[in-house]
């Protein structure tokens, strides 16, 4: 019998091709974001105690305190030194180290953004699949309707409509936070109310991606049917259906793997307004909290650790797809 093929694994220089160019981008976002908000915002210390009268030595205590005395060009080599030791400053709002704030919020906002991503992706494939292998029929229509409306809609105006007709008007869920304050719950009964908190801030950011995997499973698995290996499955007589399962949809899978690990890195940071309507104590909502401050320390934090999430999954994703696709590897 003839040898297997075996695939080729992804290349040492294609990797570190990447990984170079995923730390470049990092490096550029980390003085980035050192401008940006100084420019920005200007003198924090006016901003954050206007309408008060401040003696100039309280004035000079607070800038020293906030690292904002001296040039700029001492402070961005602090900020750099600070950067590296994951120190990014006190919080203007708690003065809480920033973070230790960050690390508080982390949790929540990955339960409730995994959650969301995972829903997503599997509702979304699925549908995508039955609207190809069912194309231009009702089936197709309706789902490529449907998930094309929710993907088009804003996620604050479709958390606000779930928000007030679920939450409001029926009272089948609660309205804002991830857990009940007045409740002394321990163990399996807390981690049931919190997720009870938790579905319609979940399902509001699954109807706002849903679409995208579904209209790109379909394109996706509409250009494998057209493979001649399909047509020749067929002609030996093989059903549809293991056609479809067998052949096609693993192929019309790849462009949805890279999406998946691309978009995790965008909706841990896309979920800003979702958080801040339903309440929920993560990333998204600390966000929203620094930007009424202005909290410059928690917003240079919070950016930071934004863009270097995305970074890290967009790699991920350029890494699994060339192990996946060998084509993409001599690109």
């Amino acid at each position: 019998p003839p040898a297997e093929r075996v695939r080729p694994g992804v290349s040492a220089r294609f990797i570190s091709r990447r990984v170079l160019g995923s730390l470049a981008t990092l490096v550029f976002v980390v003085v980035f974001n050192f401008f940006l908000f100084r420019v920005v915002e200007g003198d924090p210390v006016a901003t954050l105690f206007r309408g008060q009268e401040l003696t100039q030595s309280q004035r000079e205590e607070l800038t020293t305190q906030f690292g904002l005395d001296g040039s700029q060009g001492e402070q961005f080599v602090r900020y750099l030194g600070q950067t590296a030791s994951l120190n990014f400053g006190r919080s203007y709002s708690t003065n809480q180290p920033v973070w230790d704030e960050i690390k508080d919020k982390a949790l929540p906002t990955i339960a409730l953004v995994g959650v969301a991503a995972v829903l997503s992706a599997v509702i979304g494939v699925m549908l995508g699949i039955v609207a190809a292998w069912r194309r231009r029929t009702k089936a197709d229509y309706a789902i490529t309707g449907v998930t094309m409306s929710t993907y088009s809609m804003p996620d604050f105006w479709l958390g606000m409509i779930l928000l007030t007709v679920f939450a409001v008007m029926l009272g089948w869920f609660p309205v804002g936070g991830i857990e009940d304050p007045a409740s002394n719950a321990t163990g399996f009964a807390h981690l049931l109310d919190q997720a009870e908190h938790m579905v319609l801030p979940a399902v509001t950011l699954t109807l706002a991606y849903l679409g995208e995997y579904a209209i790109v499973m379909r394109s996706s698995l509409l250009d494998t049917m057209r493979e001649d290996y399909l047509i020749l499955a067929r002609a030996k007589g093989l059903r549809d259906v293991m056609v479809r399962n067998r052949h096609a949809v693993p192929n019309a899978l790849l462009p949805v793997v890279a999406l998946m690990a691309i978009n995790f890195g965008f909706v841990l940071s896309g979920a800003i307004a979702v958080e801040a309507i339903f309440s929920w104590p993560g990333l998204g909502l600390a966000t929203y909290e620094a930007l009424k401050g202005p909290d410059l320390p928690m917003l240079q934090g919070l950016f930071l650790v934004f863009s270097a999430s995305v970074i890290l999954f967009n790699l991920i994703a350029d890494l699994l797809y060339a192990y996946l696709d060998p084509r993409v590897r001599s690109a």
